[in-house]
């Protein structure tokens, strides 16, 4: 008799879970309270789809830090290499950009997502829009509540594959970390990963540059320094600069911060060099065209020199100032604006399968478990990754060559 599973949550995660089970016969639903699957892929998608990265194995996997040991085998049974091959049999081609991030050429999620939502319907993979998950009844149905009301629905297994809490407008709102820590499971609370800082800019700083881009910098943080990109925002700061550093900065200003990070504006050039540049300078020259000449800064980073306070008349210390700006960040942006979410349900309430010890034949993947990694195409890759170990770990359940 054909097994029949539910997956709950259209995401990446829970799509790739559903394929892997369809591949091996078993009869799927995907449940999702959107009109739709795969939205916050799309929303990835506007700015090229990262989709993993090219760098060696072993210095990917430590970008997940603690999570490591159990999402290593995930990302080793799905690989980068596996995730591309994967996308060429969905006619997608892939390339390698300049800084390793990996991209499907025609730089767009829409296509990817159309051919696997049509394998899917190919391999018999039923989906239900509009409904929300609302735990168990007390026979141990799922139920949901969808246009027709609540309703109940059986199911020999299922995949939890829910997200975290990060673009709640896109489906993933964290409704179900209360339903399963009334289960007894343990789930650690969600908290905004790859986010934005606040910082108290004054006023005249926030309304000329609220916006403006800051490029080729450098922030240092716990002794970690990270080139990159940010972004001036009204209430502070954001960008893949300050998105690398988000787990150590959020976990300072938990502690009691707020933090206090540093802003090289020119990372690529050394104090003494820029110095020298300051000091040929005439010396009736204004700052701002000292540093515009001289240091080549942008509008917006001579901003930030003067926000730091009187800038220094010496050429060494003005020079200091412009590589080690105080970048003094108060609190996280709230997680509905975070790009992905950290915290979730704790690795330790998983066995090797990615099943929950305390909920037997309910698996899980993706952001609901708690670990986090940097932008890159880190997220995506472990998102796959897990999804593709859970739907195994229930082919394994079901027919019994796993423990129950």
């Amino acid at each position: 008799m054909t097994k029949h599973v539910a997956v709950i949550g259209g995401g990446p995660a829970g799509l790739m879970a559903a394929e892997v089970m369809a591949g091996a016969g078993l009869a799927v639903t995907v449940y999702d309270r959107m009109p739709s699957l795969g939205r916050k892929l799309l929303i990835a998608g506007r700015g090229g789809l990262n989709l993993t990265h090219s760098e060696p194995e072993e210095r990917l996997l430590g970008r997940y830090g603690a999570a490591r040991a159990v999402l290593e085998p995930a990302v080793r049974a799905f690989s980068p290499a596996d995730l591309r091959a994967w996308c060429e049999g969905l006619g997608q081609t892939t390339f390698v950009g300049s800084s390793g991030r990996v991209f499907p050429t025609v730089m767009k999620a829409s296509p990817l997502l159309r051919a696997w939502l049509r394998r899917l319907d190919g391999m018999g993979v039923r989906v239900a829009l509009r409904q929300r998950w609302l735990g168990w009844d007390s026979e141990g149905a799922l139920r949901f509540s969808g246009p027709e009301g609540e309703h109940s629905a059986r199911a020999d297994a299922t995949v939890l594959a829910l997200g975290g809490a990060s673009w709640p407008r896109l489906g993933s709102d964290g409704a179900w970390t209360e339903i399963l820590s009334g289960r007894g499971v343990a789930v650690s609370p969600l908290a905004p990963a790859n986010g934005g800082f606040a910082v108290a800019w004054s006023e005249v700083f926030r309304n000329r540059f609220a916006g403006a881009p800051l490029k080729r910098i450098a922030v240092t943080f716990g002794g970690v320094t990270v080139r990159g990109e940010a972004v001036v925002t009204a209430d502070g700061i954001e960008g893949g600069a300050i998105y690398a550093l988000s787990s150590a900065l959020r976990a300072a200003i938990a502690a009691g911060g707020p933090a206090l990070a540093r802003l090289d504006l020119r990372p690529d050039i050394s104090i003494e060099d820029l110095a020298k540049r300051l000091a040929a300078t005439r010396a009736r020259e204004t700052l701002s065209n000292r540093l515009r000449k001289a240091a080549a800064l942008p509008p917006v980073a001579i901003g930030l020199v003067r926000e730091a306070g009187a800038p220094p008349d010496m050429p060494g210390a003005l020079a200091a100032r412009i590589k080690t700006i105080p970048l003094v960040l108060t609190a996280p942006m709230p997680i509905g604006r975070a790009i992905s979410s950290a915290g979730g349900i704790g690795l330790g309430e998983l066995n090797e399968c990615l099943m929950i010890r305390a909920l037997p034949g309910v698996f899980t993947a993706g952001e609901m478990l708690d670990w986090e990694a940097p932008t890159g195409g880190y997220l995506l890759q472990a998102s796959l990754a897990t999804g593709a170990a859970a739907g195994r770990g229930v082919v394994a359940w079901l027919t019994g060559s796993a423990g129950r």
